[in-house]
């Protein structure tokens, strides 16, 4: 295609927390937000570039956060497995209605609306040009969506892990909070460890770590930030060794 603009990544691993596809309070799910984001998908897949999402469910349900409630952690986690399930159908929906191939693979077994998550099919959807979501984090309580990406990252073969936020990178403090906040353009592993920033849990930042996965912590919000992203833009915060 005439002036079609050249990706820095041919494969990316979106993260996308539940919260993401929420918006307004009592609204669990936000179709305007949705279809903000399937348009941005649909733009960078015409450049060629394979995608997959991994969602998380923290809009619905959280397991770890309403443990205090009397459910049982392990069960509370399942319960939120079931979440993000739901929140890939929502996606995929947006998605095939802006007119890109979808397909929802699950690690927890949901026969009637998602495939079961299976690594040489989601490869071969891929080359196919067709986005996978990943639903049901890694199938097993107690281990977050982030280390499921981390884990799905290095499965795929994914060039980069972006991380679609609420905030336009990471900070040494929180910047709703401390107007002297400093966001980061780069940090390593090793110190978002040392300094335990909430981005993401200690256990997907050691493993990306070890795996040597690159991660970009971004706005997801603002619009065309995905595509922006992938063409290489200094935007955000980037974690790599």
């Amino acid at each position: 295609m005439k002036n079609q603009p050249t990706p820095k990544y041919h494969r990316i691993l979106l993260k996308l927390t539940g919260e993401a596809l929420g918006g307004k309070p009592r609204q669990i799910i936000y179709p305007k937000v949705i279809r903000s984001l399937a348009q941005q998908i649909r733009a960078v897949r015409e450049w060629g570039v394979e995608v997959v999402i991994v969602v998380g469910g923290g809009n619905i349900y959280r397991g770890a956060q309403n443990a205090e409630s009397g459910i049982q952690r392990a069960t509370g986690d399942y319960m939120g497995m079931l979440a993000t399930v739901i929140n890939a159908l929502a996606l995929q929906d947006m998605l095939e209605k802006a007119g890109v191939a979808t397909r929802v693979q699950s690690a927890i077994t949901v026969a009637q609306v998602a495939e079961p998550l299976i690594r040489r099919r989601a490869i071969r959807h891929l080359e196919k040009g067709r986005v996978v979501i990943l639903a049901g984090g890694t199938g097993n309580p107690y281990v977050s969506t982030d280390t499921a990406a981390v884990l799905r990252a290095q499965e795929i073969g994914a060039d980069v892990i972006l991380k679609g936020t609420k905030v336009d990178g990471v900070y040494d403090r929180d910047p709703k909070t401390d107007g002297r906040a400093r966001r980061f353009e780069r940090i390593t592993y090793r110190e978002a460890l040392k300094r335990q920033l909430k981005i993401m849990d200690p256990t997907a930042f050691a493993l990306s770590m070890e795996l040597r996965i690159p991660i970009i912590v971004f706005n997801v919000f603002k619009p065309h930030n995905i595509k922006r992203v992938v063409l290489g833009e200094n935007l955000g915060t980037l974690v790599s060794a």
